[in-house]
């Protein structure tokens, strides 16, 4: 798609950057979702590490578009276990904020993001199984 599907939506304000996705067209659109991660590679140890932040959802009014933008991050926030080696054990690792909401798959739209200067944006799409199970009553 070209530059030109995007340009209802506004241009990134001082300090935030836009990212734009594309996702390829499904048969079955409605059973796959995507997942937005919002991260940035951090020099840390083993320790389980996230950020903080929540995606808000917008409208781009007059359109009827939606887009995500990302007002703040936070952390990063860790565990605290020990490990040995200090300094040694640590590694360039991409840490992300805190999974959120699924959203909807269409490949007829882009998907638009804002989010701060030093935030990369990542995404995962997710299928649903073509098999239910049923649940058990109690």
């Amino acid at each position: 798609m070209s530059v030109e599907s995007i340009t209802p939506f506004p241009a990134a304000e001082p300090g935030f950057k836009r990212f734009v996705i594309y996702v390829p067209e499904l048969q079955d659109e409605f059973s796959a979702k995507v997942e937005l991660i919002a991260g940035k590679m951090m020099l840390v140890d083993p320790n389980t590490r996230s950020l903080g932040g929540k995606f808000e959802e917008k409208d781009l009014e007059g359109w009827g578009y939606t887009y995500y933008v990302l007002p703040a991050v936070h952390g990063p926030m860790a565990t605290r276990m020990f490990f040995p080696g200090g300094d040694s054990a640590k590694e360039n690792r991409f840490v992300s904020i805190i999974p959120q909401d699924l959203i909807r798959y269409n490949s007829k739209l882009p998907i638009v993001v804002y989010v701060p200067e030093d935030i990369t944006v990542k995404y995962r799409v997710w299928n649903a199984s073509e098999s239910s199970t049923e649940a058990q009553l109690l």
